[in-house]
C-alpha cells in the first residue's frame, strides 16, 4: 500500500470507541477555544471579507457561517469560520519538524458534520482523526526548508477527516487525498517579510480544498495517484525527499493530547518569551528603566519570528503577532498580551515601537535541541544602572508539559465571547461544547452563537 492508501484504511477504520477519554475530552476543549478565538476576530477586516463572501451563497444542506444562522455552501462555511478560529493567532499549535495549528481542522470538520447530519461523537472522532493525520505529517518532514507553507499538510488531514464524516469508502478517501493533496500546495511567501490578511486564512483555505474534495471523490470524482510517491508527487515535487510513515503505530495514545492551547494570542515560539517577560516586570518595575534587552532563541524561532527588520517596527497586527521583540516589549511595556495588544493605538505608539529598537535576538545554539519538545527562550534584561536580570522559561503555560486547566480555557473563551452574550447564553454554550458526545447534531450549537 502506498502512503495515501494507508492513511485512508486508519481513517476509515478509526472509531469512536477507539478513543481515550484524555482525547475524547482535549478535542471538546479544542472545540470551546476555537469557538472563542471566532468571537474575538469576529469583526477583524478579513473575518468581515471572509463571511460576507460566505453569506452570499446559499445551500441546502449548508453549513453555518459562525455567527450567524445562515447556511452557505459547505466550502464557504469551512472558509470563512477558518478565518475565524485562526486570525488570532490564539488558537492551538503542535511543534515538530514543521509546526502547525491543527485546531484550523475544526472549521471543515463542522462544515461536513453539519450537511452529512452527523453527531458530536462524530465530531470528535473527527477531530482526533486530523490531529493525529496532520500533526504525524509535521513529525515526518518539515516541508517549511522547501519553501511550503506548513498548511499544505491540512489538505490532507481536512480530506481525510471530511470524508470520513461524509461517510467515504478507503478508496475514495485515497481519491479525496489526491485531490486536495495536488491543488493544496501553499507557499510559505505567506509568513516572511510584512505579513498580511492571507497568514490568517492560508489554512482556512487548505479547509476549502479538503471538504470541497472530499465532496467530489463521494460522487465518484477520482484524484491523482500516486499523490505522495509519484513521478510528479509530493515526495518528488514539494518536499523533495520521501519520509514514511506506520499508521498501525498511531494513537492512542493521541498526539492531541501532545499539542497546546495558547495561553497569549501571538506566535507560539513567543510563548515562552513573552512568559519570561512578565515574570521579570515583577523584579524590574518601570520599563523606563531598562537600557537593553537581549533573547536567546532556538534557531526556528529566530528565523520564523525574530530574524527579519520587519519586526521590529511592524505595520500590522499579522506582523506584530509574528515579532518576538514586538510581543517582549509590549508585555514588559503594559505587563500582559492580550487582543489589544496589537491594536492601532499600539502599532503606532512611537515610545513602544522605540523601546523595540532596544531589543536584539540572537541564535543559542544550546537552545537548539530542547526544540521542539519546548520551546526555550532567555531574556538578559540591562538596567540604566548596569543591573541585569535573567529569565528563561522552557514550558510556557498551555504547553503540553503546562498544560491550562478547564477553568483557564473556560475563561479564555468568556473573555472573547462575552460582550456579544449575556452571562446564561456563555454558560449554555460552555456546558454544551464540553458535553459534545451528547449533541445528535452540531448545528444547534453553532446557532447559539448567532
Amino acid at each position: 500500500m502506498n502512503l495515501a492508501e494507508k492513511l485512508s484504511r486508519y481513517a476509515a477504520n478509526l472509531t469512536y470507541d477507539d478513543l481515550t477519554p484524555e482525547a475524547i475530552h482535549e478535542a471538546k476543549r479544542r472545540v470551546l477555544d476555537s469557538l472563542g478565538c471566532a468571537m474575538g476576530a469576529r469583526h477583524a477586516q478579513p473575518s468581515r471579507i471572509a463571511r460576507e463572501l460566505a453569506l452570499s451563497v446559499s445551500a441546502s444542506p449548508g453549513a453555518t457561517v459562525i455567527g450567524t444562522t445562515h447556511k452557505s455552501a459547505p466550502d464557504h462555511a469551512a472558509f470563512a469560520n477558518g478565518v475565524l478560529f485562526r486570525y488570532l493567532d490564539f488558537n492551538d499549535t503542535y511543534l515538530s519538524k514543521e509546526p502547525a495549528h491543527p485546531s484550523d481542522n475544526i472549521a471543515a470538520i463542522l462544515a461536513a458534520a453539519e450537511v452529512a447530519g452527523a453527531s458530536g461523537k462524530d465530531v470528535i472522532l473527527a477531530i482526533v482523526l486530523a490531529y493525529e493525520v496532520q500533526c504525524r505529517l509535521c513529525d515526518a518532514y518539515s516541508i517549511r526548508a522547501q519553501g511550503w507553507d506548513h498548511v499544505t499538510y491540512g489538505a490532507f488531514s481536512t480530506s481525510l477527516a471530511c470524508g470520513k464524516l461524509l461517510g467515504l469508502t478507503e478508496e475514495q478517501l485515497t481519491h479525496a487525498q489526491g485531490i486536495a493533496g495536488t491543488v493544496g500546495n501553499a507557499m510559505r511567501q505567506t509568513r516572511v517579510g510584512m505579513l498580511s490578511h492571507w497568514k490568517g486564512c492560508a489554512f482556512a483555505n487548505a479547509s476549502r480544498g479538503g471538504i470541497f474534495a472530499a465532496q467530489l471523490a463521494k460522487l465518484g470524482m477520482t484524484g491523482p495517484a500516486p499523490i505522495f510517491e509519484g513521478e510528479m508527487g509530493f515526495f518528488n515535487q514539494v518536499a523533495h525527499g520521501s519520509f514514511s510513515l506506520d499508521a498501525k503505530a498511531f494513537g492512542p495514545p493521541f498526539i492531541i493530547n501532545q499539542t497546546y492551547i495558547k495561553f497569549w494570542p501571538a506566535e507560539y515560539h513567543s510563548q515562552s518569551a513573552i512568559d519570561a517577560a512578565l515574570q521579570l516586570r515583577d523584579r524590574i518595575g518601570d520599563w523606563r528603566e531598562i537600557a537593553k534587552i537581549e533573547i536567546a532563541s532556538f534557531s526556528a524561532a529566530v528565523e520564523i519570528i525574530g530574524g527579519e527588520p520587519e519586526k521590529w517596527r511592524p505595520t500590522t497586527r499579522e506582523t506584530a503577532d509574528h515579532s518576538l521583540p514586538y510581543c517582549v516589549a509590549v508585555a514588559l511595556q503594559d505587563g500582559d498580551v492580550t487582543l489589544d495588544s496589537f491594536d492601532a493605538a499600539h502599532l503606532g505608539n512611537e515610545a513602544l515601537l522605540d523601546f523595540i529598537q532596544n531589543i536584539t535576538v540572537v541564535g543559542d545554539a544550546a537552545l537548539n535541541p530542547r526544540y521542539p519538545e519546548g520551546i526555550p527562550n532567555r531574556l538578559t534584561v540591562t538596567l540604566k544602572d548596569g543591573t541585569q536580570h535573567v529569565c528563561e522559561v522552557t514550558f510556557p503555560r498551555g504547553h503540553a508539559r503546562n498544560p491550562m486547566s478547564d477553568s483557564e480555557v473556560v475563561h479564555k473563551f468568556r473573555s472573547m465571547a462575552r460582550i456579544y452574550f449575556p452571562e446564561d447564553r456563555l454558560a449554555e454554550m460552555v456546558r454544551r461544547c464540553l458535553a459534545l458526545e451528547n449533541e445528535a447534531s452540531v448545528t444547534p450549537l453553532l446557532e447559539l452563537f448567532a
